[in-house]
C-alpha cells in the first residue's frame, strides 16, 4: 500500500518536472513581444493583398473579392495594414456539381460547390516567392424545391460565400503559422 503510494506520488513528481521544464517553451501566437521584435499581428498587418485577376463582372470575381474581403479582416482586423513588407498573390478555380438528383424532374436538389486556390507570398524588398500553398474548400447546399429558381440561386450564393470564407480561413492560419515559425 504505502510502496503504491509512492509510486503515484514519483509519478507526479516526474509530471511536474516535465511540466516545468516545458513550461518555458510555450509563447502564446499573437502575444506581444517584449524585446522589440515585431509581433504577430505586425507581421501580418504587412501582406499586401492585390485584388484577385478574374473578369469583371463574372460571379467568380464576386467570389475573388469575398475571399480578398475575408482574408484582409482576417489579417488586419478593423485597422488599415501597415506599410506592405510582402504581397499575397491568390489564383483559384472553382467547381459545381450537382450530387442529387430528383428522378420525377430530373433537376438537382443537392449540389457541391468548391474552391481550389493557390496562393504565393513574396518578399517586396527582393521580389522572392518565400512561401507557396494550396488550399481548397468544399460546401454542399441545397434546393428548397426544384421549382424555386430564386431561392437556389441564393443557396449558390450563400455556398460561394461559405467557400471564400474557408479558403480565407485556410490561408490566414498558414501565413500566422509562417510568420511565427518561419517556414
Amino acid at each position: 500500500m504505502l510502496s503504491a503510494r509512492i509510486r503515484i506520488a514519483a509519478r507526479l513528481l516526474a509530471v511536474a518536472a516535465l511540466a516545468a521544464l516545458t513550461a518555458g517553451c510555450f509563447r502564446p501566437m499573437y502575444a506581444e513581444h517584449t524585446d522589440g521584435t515585431p509581433d504577430l499581428r505586425e507581421k501580418l498587418m504587412g501582406v499586401e493583398l492585390p485584388p484577385i485577376d478574374k473578369p469583371n463582372a463574372s460571379r467568380e470575381a464576386r467570389v475573388g473579392v469575398e475571399v480578398r474581403n475575408a482574408l484582409a479582416f482576417k489579417l488586419y482586423g478593423t485597422a488599415t495594414g501597415m506599410p506592405p513588407t510582402h504581397r499575397l498573390v491568390i489564383r483559384f478555380t472553382s467547381s459545381r456539381s450537382s450530387l442529387i438528383i430528383d428522378p420525377n424532374t430530373g433537376l438537382p436538389s443537392s449540389e457541391n460547390y468548391g474552391i481550389d486556390a493557390q496562393y504565393n507570398l513574396i518578399e517586396i524588398v527582393t521580389n522572392k516567392s518565400v512561401m507557396t500553398g494550396t488550399t481548397f474548400s468544399r460546401v454542399s447546399y441545397d434546393m428548397p424545391g426544384s421549382y424555386q429558381r430564386f431561392s437556389r440561386t441564393r443557396a449558390y450564393r450563400d455556398a460561394e460565400d461559405r467557400a471564400a470564407q474557408e479558403i480565407a480561413d485556410n490561408i490566414s492560419t498558414r501565413l500566422a503559422s509562417f510568420f511565427t515559425a518561419g517556414t
